[in-house]
């Protein structure tokens, strides 16, 4: 007996996750997939240099300024953004054949590429990482780099820019332990995320304190 086709994959969801620099949204995203093994990475292409313990394909797809700006202009990627001297992008095709095929897929990038996300996705969720403090930004960009005092002092300002765009975001989670940042993730991503969202008072009053 014929059955007739086997039915569409119900359709996936693109999860956008964004922090200033310094927040550590790298070391969060790394265990936030480690607990959702069902959570695919969405590689984005970039124009940078790949650092030494960085795999093209896996962290990122290496292309150069020219390959890069021949994707834009053929509309091929679904945001893409310049970051410090560098772009990033995401491809389009990418992402439309992994919700298609009914896969969770999360994007990790800055709050100009989520606006474009939002823009042709609405649907997609979005979180936003905030640190507890400026002491804590400040202290987390001078551990990870290798930089001159201007260079860090230039990130600081901009990560401090950059955590303004907050209230654009559906959710906010603020890294301050580590390990409950993690599961309110993990929450949101599960469809439980209602106490997380980024109007709630104790973030307004925290992102007052961030901009001051």
């Amino acid at each position: 007996m014929h059955s007739g086709p086997e039915p569409a994959p119900e359709r996936g969801r693109l999860y956008v996750i964004s922090a200033p620099s310094g927040a550590g949204k790298t070391s969060l995203v790394k265990a936030l997939m480690e607990r959702v093994p069902a959570l695919r990475f969405s590689v984005s292409y970039t124009t940078r240099q790949p650092r030494p313990t960085e795999i093209d394909g896996k962290d990122y797809h290496f292309v150069s300024a020219q390959r890069f700006m021949e994707m834009v202009a053929q509309g091929e990627f679904l945001e893409h953004a310049g970051v410090y001297d560098h772009r990033y992008g995401t491809a389009a095709a990418t992402v439309e054949q992994a919700l298609a095929a009914g896969e969770r897929l999360l994007l990790e990038i800055d709050w100009q590429g989520a606006q474009q996300v939002r823009e042709r996705l609405p649907e997609a969720p979005s979180i936003f990482i905030l640190p507890p403090s400026r002491r804590a930004l400040e202290d987390r960009l001078r551990q990870r780099s290798t930089d001159s005092e201007d260079v860090i002092k230039r990130r600081l300002k901009d990560s401090v820019r950059d955590l303004s765009h907050f209230s654009e975001f559906d959710y906010v989670v603020v890294n301050d332990r580590f390990d409950q940042a993690v599961a309110e993730l993990e929450d949101i991503i599960e469809g439980r995320g209602a106490a997380l969202r980024s109007q709630r008072p104790e973030i307004l009053r925290l992102a007052d304190r961030l901009l001051r």
